[in-house]
């Protein structure tokens, strides 16, 4: 459980832990294969969760645009079709292998740090603390409940990218 319960704080969280993966994922070292399938239920679970219960609450607060926040779900799907194509690939460290992860780590890291700058930034100014830790609580709830349910596999992914 994480020690704090600022929905802020606990997205930057999960940023960190998917860059960790991405290293794992890139090292011929890791277990490659495991630290995908790590990445894709976290990475699905913290989508699912910030469009379920942070982004809607984000959107009726003054000085958070709607746009980025719309921009933000829009880069969630650019993320989930970049990792449906890496799952899809067979052979775990081939050269298509690769460049699928290769094609996702800029999906996403584009996404996290747009998503710092403006829509997180404007939380930060913009929010209570009170009300980033109700966001917290429920962000967590959603991706836990995501998690449980293992929410990354390829299956799952196709059926939330035809929604």
């Amino acid at each position: 459980m994480a020690a704090t319960k600022d929905v802020v704080d606990l997205i930057l969280q999960d940023h960190r832990t998917m860059e960790d993966l991405f290293r794992k994922m890139r090292s011929v070292e890791a277990d490659r294969a495991a630290a995908l399938s790590e990445f894709a239920d976290l990475l699905i679970a913290h989508a699912l969760a910030e469009e379920a219960e942070v982004y809607p609450a984000l959107r009726r607060f003054k000085n958070i645009d709607d746009e980025e926040v719309e921009h933000g779900e829009e880069e969630h799907e650019e993320g989930n079709k970049a990792l449906l194509a890496l799952l899809e690939v067979e052979d775990v460290g081939s050269d298509e292998w690769d460049e699928k992860l290769e094609e996702l780590v800029e999906a996403v890291n584009h996404h996290a740090d747009e998503e710092e700058r403006t829509i997180l930034n404007g939380a930060r100014e913009n929010v209570p603390m009170e009300r980033r830790e109700e966001l917290g609580a429920a962000f967590l709830a959603e991706r836990e409940k995501q998690l449980a349910a293992d929410c990354g596999n390829a299956d799952n992914l196709r059926r939330i990218l035809k929604d």
